[in-house]
């Protein structure tokens, strides 16, 4: 289901899932957010930006979403209801579909609290968006990270906001992929500030 399906619904009330800079940095309004897990995906910065942490001259690496059906990504999900739905929308749709290179899903969002599960709408970058740079490892994803800079911030920013969620809403889940990238981006910038 696209934004404007969901709109030309008239839903009152949406969920909407950040397992990126969305956990930090929302930037719309909403009713309430709780923190919770969505099945069938694993968080990976196989998606290349040019516009929020790079550029055209050299993307940043951040975050989307590859299936996988053992794994859960952990995150926020937010939710807007009456006017701040189509509001959300229609920013979202600038900062994650526009200058992103997102499309979007509906997948059920799991509240760490226990309360009942809700459909929520997430942004997802496939495989056939031309901003998809693929797998790395840690090390070149890190080194990538520690350089980039875009409109938004530094790269390095992004993923270290991120480890830093997780560490303090989800202290209990182990993103291995995230840590290991934080340590290698942390290693170059360590590197690059000795050397000079």
């Amino acid at each position: 289901m696209k934004p404007q399906d969901i709109i030309a619904a008239k839903s009152s009330s949406l969920w909407i899932f950040g397992y990126g800079s969305l956990v930090w940095k929302p930037d719309f309004k909403y009713k309430r957010s709780k923190v919770g897990f969505i099945r069938g995906y694993k968080r990976r910065f196989w998606h290349g930006d040019n516009f929020h942490r790079g550029s055209d001259e050299l993307p940043a690496r951040v975050v989307t979403l590859i299936p996988d059906d053992d794994a859960s990504t952990w995150g926020v999900a937010f939710e807007v209801s009456g006017a701040q739905v189509e509001a959300a929308l229609e920013y979202l749709n600038v900062r994650e579909a526009v200058r992103g290179g997102y499309n979007s899903e509906m997948v059920m969002f799991h509240p760490e609290d226990n309360s009942p599960s809700v459909p929520a709408l997430l942004y997802i970058a496939t495989t056939d968006n031309p901003l998809y740079m693929g797998p790395a490892t840690p090390a070149e994803i890190g080194a990538r990270i520690a350089v980039c800079e875009g409109r938004t911030g530094h790269n390095l920013e992004y993923l270290l906001r991120l480890a830093a969620f997780m560490r303090t809403s989800c202290p209990h889940v182990e993103d291995h992929h995230l840590y290991a990238v934080e340590s290698a981006a942390l290693a170059v910038v360590t590197y690059l500030l000795e050397a000079q």
